[in-house]
């Protein structure tokens, strides 16, 4: 019988796909999408992450989410950084979520709140992909504005605090694998990844609207 990590990871495999492939990513990747369109990414970003983080202290002692928690991994304090070299001093008063991006931190937050399995299900989705994927982003962004290596601009990218990132992926799995969640409940965690996917691919398609390439 596979792990619930294994069952999560090819479950969700589909969705991850259409996410990373989505037209506002591979634009915003393959060059042909400014800076401006990166810098609205990352204000997006910061309100997913905000909603994260918000209830991380609280839930650290709680015996599903707790082991999960792990200060190392936040991304907030880089993600403002980020945006205070891509907007400027004043980034917070520009502020605007899209209606699919508070869609999204609303859920994440209602999990937070209410349901840490499905905490989980979020916390998995967003930082172990950042984690993997997001080295990608770091590197097109580097060369493609001239953003200092691992500096202001792509610190979102950079988890300077997790010192071997093969090793710590591999200990977060063991974590799912013994979550402590019956099997209907891990159909839930899992249900509510593909939900994260989805939130996490309308925040693309509403970026690719605002940020369309002239035909």
């Amino acid at each position: 019988m596979d792990s619930f990590s294994t069952v999560i990871r090819t479950a969700s495999h589909e969705q991850h796909v259409e996410a990373e492939t989505s037209t506002f990513m591979s634009d915003l990747l393959g060059g042909r999408l400014g800076v401006d369109a990166y810098a609205r990414y990352t204000e997006q970003l910061w309100f997913v992450y905000e909603a994260l983080e918000a209830e991380a202290g609280r839930l650290a002692s709680d015996p599903v989410a707790g082991p999960f928690i792990r200060p190392q991994l936040f991304r907030r304090h880089a993600l403002e950084r980020d945006l205070a070299h891509l907007r400027g001093a004043g980034w917070r008063a520009g502020l605007s979520a899209l209606p699919a991006t508070r869609a999204y931190a609303e859920r994440v937050r209602e999990c937070a709140r209410s349901w840490p399995g499905g905490y989980i299900a979020h916390h998995y989705t967003r930082y172990l992909g950042d984690l993997s994927g997001g080295q990608i982003i770091r590197d097109r962004a580097e060369k493609a504005w001239g953003f200092e290596k691992k500096g202001d601009g792509v610190r979102f990218y950079v988890f300077e605090e997790v010192g071997n990132p093969a090793a710590f992926k591999r200990e977060y799995r063991e974590l799912l694998d013994a979550v402590r969640a019956d099997d209907l409940e891990k159909q839930r965690i899992v249900a509510e990844c593909k939900k994260a996917f989805a939130l996490n691919t309308g925040v693309f398609r509403a970026l690719g609207e605002e940020f369309p390439l002239s035909a």
